[in-house]
């Protein structure tokens, strides 16, 4: 098995994760990815010697990017979590891989507990994250449980991106303005209210 630190490796996962996005994760095979890369289908299956090692890689690498930036992003702003989580929601490009991936997940039950594994921790920073940012003052949205808020800050627009994707828009434009004016009522720039 080739490197993982192998500019070939990521040439190779670049590859995949634009044929996901083209051809859904169901486009993606040995032949393709060699194609796409312009290497033969030998070199493809010597860096991942199953499909299913080329999408765990493939989710791996975009789940630790992902991860990274959105713990960038709250360090950067401590005060405005909220707004934060859900622009880190809201990310077009991560929202269609994403929506593979689960897709994927769905599919083939050997990828389901590494998609598991990468969300939870994923929560797990974005619920400390509120947590630390509520600490000492007065709930955000009254009685519901920082659970429930994370869950409608970033699954709102996950859900926008979901129906989009099949060309539903109906309520879209109105949800998310009203839910971008509610962040910035508890949590205007420069701290929270």
């Amino acid at each position: 098995m080739g490197t993982e630190t192998s500019k070939t490796r990521d040439i190779l996962l670049n590859c995949v994760e634009r044929l996901m996005l083209e051809t859904g994760y169901a486009g993606v095979s040995y032949r393709a990815i060699a194609a796409r890369a312009n290497v033969t289908p030998g070199l493809v299956q010597y860096y991942f010697p199953t499909l299913d090692d080329v999408f765990i890689a493939a989710i791996r690498r975009r789940s630790q990017q992902n991860l990274d930036k959105l713990a960038e992003g709250l360090r950067a702003r401590p005060d405005q979590p909220l707004h934060v989580l859900w622009e880190y929601s809201s990310d077009e490009s991560a929202a269609a891989l994403t929506t593979e991936f689960l897709a994927l997940g769905n599919h083939r039950k050997s990828i389901r507990s590494e998609i598991t594994e990468w969300t939870e921790r994923v929560r797990r920073l974005q619920l400390q994250a509120l947590g630390e940012a509520s600490r000492g003052k007065s709930p955000m949205l009254g009685e519901l449980s920082t659970e429930t808020l994370l869950f409608l800050v970033t699954g709102i627009p996950k859900l926008v991106r979901l129906e989009e994707g099949v060309g539903i828009a109906a309520t879209h434009a109105g949800v998310v303005k009203e839910f971008e004016e509610f962040l910035d009522s508890v949590e205007p720039e420069g701290g929270r209210a």
